[in-house]
């Protein structure tokens, strides 16, 4: 399978053809039990466009990076890159709603968007560090482990999804200038 990456650095970027896969992508991730952004299925489109509308409106060339990767003539998965304005931190970046497809899920495409997300980061915002958060129990430790992330630290039970289901938020941090071999 041939994974073909795009950028958009700007809302000019995502057209409304665009828009509309992510959205159904979003949406797809989600109900498919996808820890992305909205905790609890099922979501349509009156909860995510607008989350989908602002993350668009906050693309720049020197800030926020949405990547998406294509498969088939499918939107198979999409990530956004993000530098925080505050020049204390700005050589950090934060990566934001990693997801792919249920119907490409194990075909890479997780993998391919991450390796692109670091050489961005690295390469054109010229970041040092990157950081996330993920949902502990759901094996994500394991995916960035293998991509040279580091676990920080965690917010125990931090996240409640149902009543007896209480979860760590995982904080991950890697260092840009040491994955630069990857």
């Amino acid at each position: 399978m041939i994974i073909a990456l795009a950028h958009a650095t700007s809302p000019a970027d995502v057209s409304p053809a665009l828009r509309r896969r992510l959205i159904d992508c979003w949406i797809a991730v989600t109900n498919a039990g996808g820890a992305a952004g909205f905790p609890f299925p099922p979501v349509g489109e009156a909860e995510v466009a607008p989350v989908l509308d602002a993350l668009v409106g906050r693309l720049g060339p020197d800030g926020h990076r949405l990547i998406t990767a294509t498969a088939g003539g499918r939107l198979a998965g999409w990530v956004v890159l993000g530098r925080d304005p505050n020049p204390l931190v700005a050589h950090w970046g934060s990566v934001h709603h990693l997801q792919s497809h249920p119907d490409f899920r194990g075909l890479g495409v997780g993998t391919a968007l991450m390796r692109e997300l670091h050489r961005v980061a690295r390469e054109e915002l010229r970041l040092d560090h990157l950081r996330l958060a993920a949902r502990g129990g759901e094996g994500l430790e394991r995916f960035y482990s293998a991509l040279g992330w580091q676990e920080s630290g965690r917010w125990p039970d931090a996240l409640r999804l149902a009543p007896h289901d209480t979860r760590d938020e995982v904080l991950m941090r890697l260092d840009l200038r040491v994955a630069a071999g990857e």
